[in-house]
């Protein structure tokens, strides 16, 4: 048998089988709705963990900011979700001000070491910056994005948003069953290669297991200084100095510089119309753009008589995904290094012509870019006053770099991973240089006025993840659980880790519940389709005006809710 007919015969098999696994039947709602939405009408939050939604929704009803929530839910989640999160990694941030009714959008990325230039990694014969070890780290930006939106939105003291964090970082907490599925991956890794790794992540060696209570007393130890002595600490201060010697030790390049000189940008969120709705997505170095251009060439199609989940649908949307993510490896990069054309990559008239290259009977070859899947964590916080925060925050590829400085309780970043070593390209390794980044915080308004705060997480997938939440809400009808809870799919380049670009049409992966039937369509357009994919993980808020309360809905594919009071 032909091994294209073996790979059929079994993509068939694992639908015909998976097609039967659905949710079980509901009385309202979708098959695939896994429960209804969480309804409030003072506040909501929602993340990835039960515990951190917990601890944001307290700090709220103790009169803490929509932002003083989500800084004590990141903390949390750094905390119970290492292998996605920490105060070693970057932040991203939209935030909804009911004083003054507009968005503002935070970007607290860091830069590479100003020490560290393009000629080592040629002298050294490195092709790839790796995705472990000292020479992918670049500065942590979380700490300073925290601070940052707190002097900007906050109104209760660091030391009681932090609080929580530390008595569970101190007595211990349960160790949740996607986490423990991933820390028995990357610490046992880490371990073997790195210091450090072992006393912070493991007890006495036993990586913790579902329902394992964990502590971690370095980290709380480190939140203590954060909230007693504030930002400086950390970048002016012990803790920089720690990380320094041992990033230096490691062989790495950071300096006490490149902490003392880092600083987080206010940045105005950019946006396009799609359908009567204004998508408001952050500018590069992040891959925000992607998600806008992607729906400017969605917005030609008619989907009035395009089901959800059809051939048309799924063909549609990965065309033009196939599109934008050339552009993405063009273009994206830090704007402080490039003078990147964003204007004309959200122009309708661009999306106009690149729509063109379109064609509905055949699959095209476009050229796709490296793909990457991140660990992240995506949350989101609405209060009663009416502001709202779309924030995302992640170590980058597993845990992070394998850098774990010592008794800090955190993992450093791999971020500085992206850069491209091919010098002349707008995302090119360079000295005090942001990487192209991957994660993106979500908003909506509607007439100016909020709608919805959401996000999806896992790297490449999340301008993806993103389009498909928006089309679901506004082409396909569905409610706000639902939307997150449909089936998805995923469209991966296949090129090589240095991200080069190659000439291919790539793959489809897809999550069960789509018909077969059209899976076959789709096939037959000349479509790669597969399965396994990363499907990101979703939180959403919508803001109801007419009823005067908010939504609330959470990713059915991890361990996290959403709450409300």
């Amino acid at each position: 048998m032909k091994r294209s007919h073996i790979r059929n015969y079994l993509l068939i098999s694992f639908l015909i089988i998976q097609f039967t696994c659905l949710a079980q039947d509901r009385l309202t709602g979708r098959n695939f709705a896994t429960r209804s939405e969480v309804i409030a009408g003072n506040g909501m939050v929602a993340s990835s963990h039960p515990l951190a939604t917990q601890i944001g929704l307290d700090i709220l009803k103790k009169g803490g900011t929509a932002v003083d929530a989500a800084i004590a839910v990141n903390a949390a989640l750094g905390l119970m979700e290492p292998t996605g999160s920490g105060i070693g990694g970057d932040l991203f941030a939209i935030v909804w001000d009911s004083k003054t009714q507009k968005l503002s959008g935070l970007n607290a990325s860091g830069r590479s070491p100003q020490n560290l230039t393009l000629d080592y990694f040629k002298d050294h014969n490195i092709k790839s910056i790796p995705s472990s070890g000292p020479l992918p780290v670049s500065v942590p930006g979380c700490v300073d994005g925290w601070f940052e939106l707190h002097d900007k939105f906050g109104k209760l003291p660091m030391s009681e948003i932090l609080a929580p964090s530390i008595k569970y970082a101190e007595e211990g907490f349960p160790v949740t069953e996607l986490i423990a599925f991933y820390l028995n991956g990357s610490v046992k890794r880490y371990m073997s290669e790195f210091p450090n790794v072992e006393e912070t992540y493991t007890d006495n060696g036993k990586i913790p297991e579902k329902g394992d209570i964990f502590r971690n007393p370095l980290l709380a130890a480190t939140y203590k200084k954060l909230a007693e002595k504030g930002r400086d600490v950390f970048y002016k201060g012990e803790i920089a100095s720690t990380i320094t010697k041992f990033i230096q030790g490691q062989g790495g390049f950071l300096s006490m510089k490149d902490f003392e000189d880092h600083t987080s940008t206010w940045v105005e969120p950019i946006s396009t119309n799609y359908r009567g709705y204004d998508i408001w997505e952050l500018p590069p170095n992040g891959q925000g753009l992607a998600t806008l251009q992607m729906l400017n060439i969605i917005e030609g199609y008619d989907f009035t008589g395009i089901p959800y989940g059809s051939a048309g649908h799924l063909h549609i949307v990965n065309e033009a995904k196939k599109l934008v993510f050339e552009d993405r490896a063009e273009y994206y990069a830090d704007p402080d290094f490039s003078d990147i054309p964003v204007e004309q990559l959200l122009s309708k008239e661009y999306a106009s012509k690149r729509r063109d290259l379109i064609k509905m009977n055949r699959a095209g070859v476009f050229k796709a870019g490296k793909t990457d899947h991140s660990s992240t964590v995506y949350f989101t916080v609405a209060d009663k006053d009416g502001n709202m925060i779309s924030m995302i925050q992640s170590n980058y590829r597993g845990m992070g770099s394998g850098m774990v400085p010592p008794k800090l309780g955190f993992m450093l970043q791999d971020r500085g991973e992206l850069f491209n070593l091919e010098e002349g390209k707008p995302n090119s390794y360079a000295p005090g240089k942001r990487p192209f980044h991957t994660i993106i915080p979500g908003f909506i308004t509607v007439d100016g006025a909020p709608y919805l705060s959401f996000g999806v997480m896992g790297g490449d997938f999340q301008p993806q993840g993103h389009v498909q939440i928006i089309m679901n809400l506004i082409d396909f009808g569905m409610g706000l659980q639902e939307a997150g809870d449909a089936p998805r799919f995923e469209h991966v380049g296949s090129s090589s880790v240095t991200g080069e670009i190659s000439n291919n049409k790539g793959e489809i992966l897809i999550e069960s519940g789509f018909s077969f039937e059209e899976i076959q369509k789709l096939m037959a357009l000349g479509h790669k389709v597969g399965f396994g994919g990363y499907y990101g993980g979703y939180q959403a808020i919508l803001y109801d005006a007419e009823k005067g309360v908010y939504f609330g809905a959470s990713e059915s594919r991890k361990d996290g809710n959403a709450a409300g009071y």
